[in-house]
């Protein structure tokens, strides 16, 4: 149904009477703890998953020696790495050996994304100290990086230990392992820096030489089967000093024949068993942010002397050779309490520690999570901000319906009603991840909700192949709104080249470099017919990514500013808003419809503007400027 069609003037002073009337105001006399650091409200993020990155170093490529401990529990016999360029659902030579076999969990393996599990493609360190030139020249200001420590999967969430960069990182694992293996676990003092440590540091060193700020990703959520602390437990049982680290449920008893052993994985996966709080909290059907403490004070400790460690590598009490901050994984599934000295304990080491939460699921697949408990400064300075991106995708490619010009505005102003503006500035505005479909897939499949049916095995029918030029052309309107926004726009690395895939492991693809040539895309997962896609790397949008960086990086009204929104015209599906402090300003105005519209701005100023991507002058004319937009085009006016 078509909304009431009122004056344009009219449409005008409603937009601006509620542009920014219901930001809370700061909380007086706020302490430095408190307060995001300066350099996170300039930040533009970059994501980087190691494994998949870049193959700097072949001599470091992972063996089955170090799969050991992670999924599915065993290494086929000719299982080796996957070469850099494979065609993505190709079968790998051993997955006739794995297909059929029960994994750690007690399921038959019988899909792909089960069997993929298993494939290395020998990302390392090297291949990221490679590309440091082209992630500056790109525009980052920016990196956080998904788990780098030791651990046998290729995502690292399932830890052998937290002190430690993966072996295969490093220039040399078979070194590292006796290094690590000489260590007493839980007492620093005798922790010392592997070859993968050293690189890794020589890395925080040569982004921070080019102005780039650097963040580790870490889940003290859980651990992986194959670490220290749960390998003690389950050998000695009640009789392990760690017997209070994790959710127990039960013990074995040593004087009956069966093994009643029984512990607690998280959301029930058996190969990440969970540290234990104070007080179990049931996330099964509904997440929400509750207080307390980690149950043994022991690996609360641990924790904060693995993020100590890398604030300050060298332990000089100068922490401009560590990371500057860490994304903390399902966070919202720790304690408020623990996390409140977490901050303490990071923020000592350095005042501009910057943190940012995964905060998602409140209720899977329709109820995010309210953040506000998070970011009142005594947490989290940020989150993960997916809460901007399901109504930006609503509205921008009329996902899985039409969003109106006016409800999406509403949403925008709802999503910012009860964060502070310091926080809603630093907020990680994630449009794609390595848990989510790529940007330009999660387009392409409009019919789909967010983050629900976005992978084959789940949804037959989702379109897994090279998205068409109609998304892209979506793609790029809803990065100029991520580009100008509050809040700061975060690149899940591979989609400024163009990539595209599913969600889970299917966005997890092996970066395409320029310097690679792939094997086209030819085979379906499920056996269906699909296009046959040539992969390449596409100059195009990657041109389009660094131009928005360009602009944001020379516009700081775009980082700090305030927010109006001008004109949320729903009969016309235009929309304008400016950002501006007291000496600039910066209008976007997006035509969302599939005709052409005149477009008048009002504005204060008398100058002319010049429309950033058309270089074109606009002048003033009588408080208003006059623009024709293109259908489905978006105008930047510096």
């Amino acid at each position: 149904m078509k909304p009431t069609i009122l004056p344009l003037f009219l449409l005008i002073i409603l937009a601006m009477a509620c542009s920014n009337n219901n930001q809370p105001a700061s909380t007086p006399n706020e302490s430095s703890l408190s307060q995001p650091p300066e350099w996170a409200k300039h930040a533009i993020w970059y994501q980087i998953y190691p494994e998949r990155f870049r193959n700097g170093d072949p001599n470091n490529d992972p063996t089955p020696e170090d799969l050991e401990g992670g999924y599915p529990g065993f290494t086929p016999e000719n299982w080796d790495i996957t070469p850099w360029t494979h065609n993505w659902y190709k079968p790998d030579d051993y997955f006739s050996e794995v297909y059929g076999k029960t994994d750690m969990a007690g399921y038959t393996i019988q899909q792909f994304s089960q069997a993929s599990r298993l494939r290395r493609y020998g990302g390392d360190l090297q291949g990221v100290l490679d590309k440091v030139d082209y992630i500056h020249d790109l525009g980052i200001t920016a990196v956080y990086f998904n788990p780098l420590n030791d651990a046998p999967s290729d995502h690292k969430y399932d830890a052998r230990n937290w002190r430690h960069i993966d072996r295969n990182f490093g220039p040399d694992p078979r070194r590292d392992v006796e290094i690590i293996s000489r260590e007493t676990p839980d007492d620093p003092e005798t922790w010392e820096m592997t070859g993968a440590d050293s690189l890794f540091v020589e890395v925080v060193k040569a982004f921070h030489e080019k102005g780039i700020k650097v963040i580790m990703d870490y889940s003290f959520n859980h651990t992986g089967v194959d670490c220290w602390a749960w390998k003690d437990l389950v050998e000695k049982q009640t009789q392990s000093k760690y017997k209070n680290w994790y959710w127990v449920n039960s013990f074995d008893n040593p004087e009956t024949p069966e093994n009643e052993f029984d512990y607690r994985g998280w959301f029930g996966v058996k190969d990440l068993p969970e540290i234990k709080e104070t007080e179990y909290q049931q996330h099964a059907e509904k997440i929400v942010a509750f207080e307390g403490d980690l149950a043994d004070q022991g690996a609360k400790q641990h924790i904060f002397n693995v993020a100590k460690r890398w604030l300050d590598p060298n332990q000089d009490g100068d922490p401009s050779d560590g990371v500057d901050g860490f994304r903390l994984d399902v966070a919202v599934e720790l304690p408020l309490g623990f996390w409140r000295e977490f901050r303490e304990e990071v923020r000592s080491v350095n005042p501009e520690t910057y943190m940012v939460g995964e905060v998602w699921w409140e209720k899977w697949p329709d109820d995010l999570m309210d953040p506000a408990p998070f970011v009142k400064g005594d947490i989290f300075d940020a989150v993960m901000h997916y809460r901007w991106y399901r109504p930006t995708r609503h509205f921008f490619a009329q996902a899985p319906d039409q969003l109106s010009v006016s409800e999406y505005v509403s949403q925008l102003k709802h999503l910012r009603k009860d964060i502070r503006p310091q926080s809603s500035q630093v907020m990680m505005n994630v449009a794609a991840s390595h848990d989510s479909p790529r940007l330009s897939t999660s387009l392409y499949n409009r019919e789909n909700k967010y983050k629900f049916g976005t992978e084959p095995s789940g949804n037959p029918d989702y379109k897994l192949h090279k998205p068409d030029a109609q998304t892209w052309a979506t793609q790029k309107l809803l990065l100029v709104q991520q580009f100008t926004y509050i809040g700061a726009p975060h690149i899940w690395a591979g989609d400024e080249m163009g990539m595209w895939g599913a969600d889970m492991g299917d966005t997890r693809k092996p970066l395409i470099w320029k310097d690679y040539n792939f094997e086209v895309e030819s085979v379906h997962p499920l056996g269906k017919d699909r296009p046959q896609d040539e992969v390449r790397f596409n100059d195009e949008i990657h041109k389009f990514y660094k131009t928005l960086a360009s602009l944001r990086n020379n516009h700081p009204v775009l980082r700090t500013g305030e927010i109006e929104f001008i004109i949320a015209d729903d009969d016309k599906e235009v929309l304008v808003y400016r950002r501006f402090d007291e000496e600039n300003e910066v209008i976007v105005i997006f035509n969302t419809g599939d005709q052409a519209q005149t477009v008048e701005i009002p504005v204060t100023g008398k100058r002319g503007y010049q429309d950033y991507f058309s270089e074109k002058i606009y002048n003033v004319e009588e408080g208003l400027i006059t623009i024709l937009m293109e259908a489905g085009k978006a105008g930047v006016l510096i």
